[in-house]
This record gives structure tokens, C-alpha cells and sequence, in this order.
């Protein structure tokens, strides 16, 4: 298994877990809570595929990565970024965020000048600021945050269980994802501990990035599915479209939280073709 190091707030490593697969332009894809880097893997076999080196992490505190108590803070994940391009030397790459981890490359660049991305793309991300307050009237009001940890603090497997009908638009008529991947994804998500569970939690949906996003100086990708009931188009896609230079918008009509394999097929050849 493949590990690169970065630090803990008290100086002790931390070991990340990452695959490199292929060869070109390096992409590197950040998951989404409370997933680990496999939800990547329709992904990383379209783009391998079409000849682009492809570099997916678990976050601390998920996957196969170390799981210390502290440290999930936007500033220490984007720290822990930066060990990853530095100890892999990329360059002129394209940053890839999903959900939370659109948080992690929002922070790259206001904290560390976005060192060796080329291009950079936001997916059904929480940027720039998810949480309602009276200047982000259509984020997600507080109580909702709350009862959010109430429940993973009740019984996680529980919460997180449901959470996955959500995340994948999943209702009385819409079943777009089998049981079997809830399974998995619950089975997945169950490998984080409580407290990176949490922690997490309180990064994506209280972090306000409405002044870190206007560092992104590359050409940036926003995608977003309008019928996203877990980060609000609004609050976060339409709004990133906006501050972002240049942007490029796409909303995926109908689509929910987890295009990335909903809508997998087109997701892939956005991606395809905005990094060609």
C-alpha cells in the first residue's frame, strides 16, 4: 500500500493512503464525507482510460489513512494537500473536490497559492459556505446541523444508513442506486471512526469559504445536480459559479448528491473534456 506523510497539529505523522494509477496529466480526486476514495471508481477507470494519471486519497480519519483525534479543520486538510503534491512533485495538475472536498481545494489555494494545479473542479461541492445565515439565506439552517450529529452521536450506523438515500436521491419512486451500494457505501463508511465522523461534519457544513474562493486563478469547472437535497445548488454550486473568475457552470438537472455515479456516465465526459 501506497502512504504519503503529513503532520498533526502537535507534530506527530500522520500516514494518508493514496492510489496512482496511469500515466499524462495527474488528476488528483478528493472524496466526499462520509466516503472514502473509492466512490471515485467509475472515475478513475474513465479517466485512466483516456490516458491521465490518476491520484485519489482517503482523508485523515477515513479509508485506510490514519485516524487521528485531531485535525479536521479545512486549514490542517488543506496542509495535508499540500504534502501530497509535494511529496508526489506533481505539476499542472487538475484538482478535483467533491462535496467536502471541494472545501480542501477552495483552501489549497487561499493557504498554499493552489501550488501545481492547472485547472481545478468542483463537484456537488459544499463551497463556498453551506450553512443558512442571514447573508446565505438558501444554506442549510443550523437545527439541521445539529440534529445531524445528534443522530451519528445516537447510533452512526443508523444515521449514516438513511443519509445514503439521500445522498443518492433514493424515494418511493426513484431507486437510481441498487441496496447492494447502499450496503457498500454504509460498509464504507463505517471505516472512519465517530470522531472524524463528526469532526468532519462540522468543517463542511460551518466553514465559510466566501472569501477563500476568490484565490482560485485557473479554470475551474462547477458542477452541481439541482436536485441536490444534501448541499444546496444555491448556497454553494450557483454561488462558487459567481465568485470564481471565469467559471464554467453545468447543473445536472434532476440529479441528486451523488452524480458522481447517478449520472456517472456524463460526469465522466465533462471531466474528460474540460481537463483535455
Amino acid at each position: 500500500m501506497k502512504f504519503i506523510q503529513s503532520k498533526n497539529q502537535d507534530g506527530t505523522e500522520v500516514n494518508l493512503y493514496y492510489e496512482d494509477l496511469g500515466t499524462g496529466t495527474p488528476v488528483v480526486l478528493i472524496h466526499g464525507w462520509p466516503l472514502d476514495h473509492q466512490m471515485w471508481d467509475y472515475q478513475t477507470a474513465a479517466l485512466t482510460d483516456a490516458g491521465y494519471r490518476v491520484i485519489a486519497y482517503d482523508r485523515r480519519g477515513f479509508g485506510k489513512s490514519d485516524k487521528p483525534l485531531t485535525g479536521y479543520d479545512y486549514d490542517t486538510l488543506a496542509d495535508d494537500l499540500k504534502a501530497l503534491f509535494d511529496q508526489l512533485q506533481l505539476e499542472n495538475a487538475v484538482l478535483v473536490g467533491f462535496s467536502m472536498g471541494g472545501g480542501e481545494v477552495v483552501k489549497y489555494f487561499s493557504r498554499h497559492g493552489g501550488k501545481g494545479v492547472a485547472k481545478a473542479i468542483l463537484v456537488s461541492s459544499i463551497a463556498p459556505y453551506m450553512l443558512q445565515t442571514d447573508d446565505n439565506p438558501d444554506g442549510v439552517p443550523q437545527e439541521a446541523i445539529d440534529e445531524i450529529g445528534a443522530n451519528i452521536q445516537a447510533e452512526r450506523a443508523a444515521f449514516l444508513g438513511d443519509f445514503g438515500k439521500q445522498f443518492y436521491g433514493v424515494g418511493l419512486l426513484s431507486n437510481p442506486v441498487s441496496a447492494q451500494q447502499l450496503t457498500w457505501d454504509l460498509t464504507v463508511a463505517m471505516q472512519a471512526t465517530l470522531k472524524s465522523t463528526l469532526a468532519c461534519a462540522v468543517s463542511f457544513s460551518s466553514t465559510d469559504l466566501r472569501e477563500d474562493i476568490k484565490a482560485i486563478n485557473v479554470p475551474t469547472l462547477v458542477i452541481h445536480g439541482d436536485n441536490d437535497e444534501t448541499v444546496p445548488i444555491k448556497a454553494t454550486g450557483e454561488q462558487a459559479a459567481q465568485l470564481i473568475p471565469g467559471a464554467e457552470f453545468i447543473v445536472y438537472e434532476g440529479e441528486p448528491h451523488g452524480l458522481f455515479l447517478t449520472a456517472k456516465d456524463r460526469l465522466n465526459g465533462d471531466l474528460i473534456n474540460f481537463i483535455g
